[in-house]
């Protein structure tokens, strides 16, 4: 069950994911070997990368064909999530 909250989560918010991750489990530290700093970049910069290399490293993937494939498809996410905002911004701006 539990599992199924994290999922539905992370389809809403990957950030959200990710802080609760941090506060309730030690998937990102394993993931990350004691390491604060990229982790805290990936929440602000590429939160869905973040997550996707901490599943590939914890899934025992990394760096196999298939744990790279799912880091490449965490940044096409935070591409497209991030070229939606600036095309929908650019949108707003001048539609005044």
């Amino acid at each position: 069950m539990g599992c199924c909250v994290l999922a539905a989560l992370l389809l809403l918010s990957p950030r959200i994911a990710i802080i609760l991750l941090w506060l309730f489990s030690n998937y990102l530290v394993r993931a990350y070997d004691g390491m604060w700093l990229l982790p805290v970049l990936g929440f602000f910069l590429l939160p869905w990368t973040t997550l996707a290399y901490a599943y590939a490293v914890n899934a025992a993937l990394w760096p196999s064909a298939t744990g790279i494939l799912i880091v490449v498809l965490g940044v096409v996410l935070d591409l497209v999530t991030h070229g939606g905002s600036e095309r929908s911004y650019s949108r707003r701006r001048w539609s005044y």
